[in-house]
């Protein structure tokens, strides 16, 4: 039996470097204990070290965008995830199906939606330990759960790519929109066509547009206005696309048979690939699940993990209530008439003539508003780690100007990208298969490291067997996404958007 105050002291210790363990990982080795002679070294001195280093890194956390305001709710996560969780590449969606056909597209759907929800589900149980500890970054829980070094190399790049990568994509997507709908607005004008900027110069109307909105939301919890905006904007335009494809009707000679598109086997197979490939992207969101989780206040008797699952299930009902009639019912209207970019060509190629000009503008307008509220979250990552260079070097919070300087400068970065890369959607399918463990295959591993279950238990070999499975689906992924690469002969337009 010890002594009670020893056993006092430890739980404090084990407490302390908990708490830090969500900022960085220090090892406490016996050789940093002073012993030399004439110290008098006490173990409370110890603690009281632990305890400043402690308080110093929650208050660096506290500077920061993510974490700087903890004042969410239920309703605002909700709100972010359905931001966040709807995109522009669910517009492909039916045309995964003309690979797949009616009962692999509907089978390979429900499944891989249903595995990103329990993934999500796995992140929400995992932000916050039972001493109150919380992990509002996905890289904190990736170097907790898989060690530091090996945390980084796994995490580090799907993260930029899902922050600063969505970024950069959106500000495409939404630079195109900008032009479509300028071109909607003039439909047979001439003379207004004629004057129409650039596609660099609505690139640059849009990253304007998104920095200003930037720089009046210093922290994510300020941004549940622009998700309201965001979410409002998605379900709409989702579902005015596919209720007026199915309104419309079939084509004539539409048809249903994945194999009329393909003369060999191997494009049969290398089809099959692209498909469940658009599928796997089709839904985006799950690195800032975390960080979402963040904005919401937590004490011992309300943990975070009860709302944020309300707040999950509720965004993801939308989620599902939007891309599940999209990708059904855009390939009932088209079949294997759709084209490749998605949907929305489609309405363009098909319907545009015989749509009111009115309705094919507002659904425009309402993407671009959309992706502009999007942006604002997927950048908000970007915008925390550049702070966090100054915050740790300067030990004091960024002033507005400093803060304003970040903005501006990642949008000049942004906008080079979007405009010197403007092919870089083609490549998310390759891309983003790098980046797919991040939703589908860390959080069962990462669960199964820290919640330590028992060998052969049912989560345990539930979470070992997905985790091994999305490991092989990203890796046919990327294969099968280089292949239909070289196959179609990707378009390098450097700098001309």
């Amino acid at each position: 039996m010890g002594d009670p105050e020893v056993s006092s002291e430890r739980h404090r210790v084990g407490r302390s470097i908990s708490s830090f363990s969500s900022f960085r990982i220090i090892p406490i080795n016996d050789d940093d204990t002073p012993h030399s002679e004439g110290t008098n070294f006490s173990p409370v001195d110890s603690l009281r070290s632990i305890d400043e280093n402690a308080n110093v890194a929650e208050e660096i956390d506290s500077w920061l965008p993510i974490t700087e305001s903890r004042t969410g709710n239920a309703y605002t996560a909700a709100f972010h995830l359905l931001s966040t969780g709807l995109g522009n590449l669910a517009f492909v969606l039916p045309f995964a199906f003309t690979s797949l056909g009616w009962s692999g597209g509907i089978v390979v759907l429900t499944v891989f939606f249903a595995w990103r929800l329990y993934a999500i589900c796995l992140l929400v149980s995992l932000h916050e330990t039972a001493d109150g500890t919380r992990y509002s970054r996905y890289i904190q829980l990736a170097i907790v759960a898989f060690g530091e070094k090996l945390g980084k190399c796994l995490a580090i790049f799907p993260i930029v790519y899902l922050s600063g990568g969505t970024c950069i994509m959106t500000t495409i997507t939404g630079g195109n929109t900008l032009q479509l709908f300028y071109k909607a607005i003039c439909k047979n004008d001439q003379n207004c066509l004629d004057k129409s900027p650039s596609g660099a110069e609505w690139y640059l109307v849009f990253i304007c547009l998104a920095i200003l909105i930037a720089l009046f939301s210093p922290n994510l919890d300020s941004l549940a206005w622009v998700s309201l905006v965001g979410s409002m904007m998605g379900v709409s335009y989702f579902t005015i696309i596919w209720t007026l494809s199915i309104s419309k009707g079939r084509l004539n000679g539409v048809s249903y048979n994945p194999s009329d598109n393909v003369t060999t086997n191997m494009e049969r197979f290398r089809d099959v690939l692209n498909g469940i490939a658009i599928i796997a992207m089709g839904f985006r969101g799950q690195n800032l699940v975390l960080e979402i989780q963040g904005t919401l206040p937590s004490n011992p008797k309300h943990p975070t993990r009860t709302r944020m699952y309300k707040s999950v299930i509720a965004s993801y009902s939308f989620v599902a209530m939007c891309e599940f009639p999209l990708a059904i019912g855009g390939y009932w209207a088209y079949g294997n008439m759709m084209p490749e970019n998605g949907i929305m060509v489609a309405v363009a190629k098909y319907h545009q003539e015989s749509t009111p000009k009115g309705l094919i503008s507002t659904i425009y307008l309402m993407v671009v508003i959309q992706c502009l509220c999007s942006f604002q979250l997927f950048v908000m990552p970007v915008f925390d780690n550049l702070e966090r260079i100054y915050v740790s070097r300067k030990h004091k919070a960024c002033p507005r100007w400093v803060r304003s300087c970040i903005k501006l400068l990642y949008g000049g970065l942004a906008y080079f990208m979007a405009v010197a890369f403007p092919f870089l959607i083609s490549l998310a399918k390759f891309i983003g298969g790098i980046a797919l463990p991040l939703s589908l295959v860390y959080p069962c591993f990462m669960w199964i490291s820290i919640k330590k279950p028992k060998r052969n238990s049912l989560m345990y070999c539930l979470n070992m067997f997905l985790g091994c499975l999305g490991t092989l689906i990203t890796v046919v992924q990327v294969a099968g996404a280089l292949w239909y690469l070289v196959v179609n002969k990707l378009d390098a337009n450097f700098f001309n958007p």
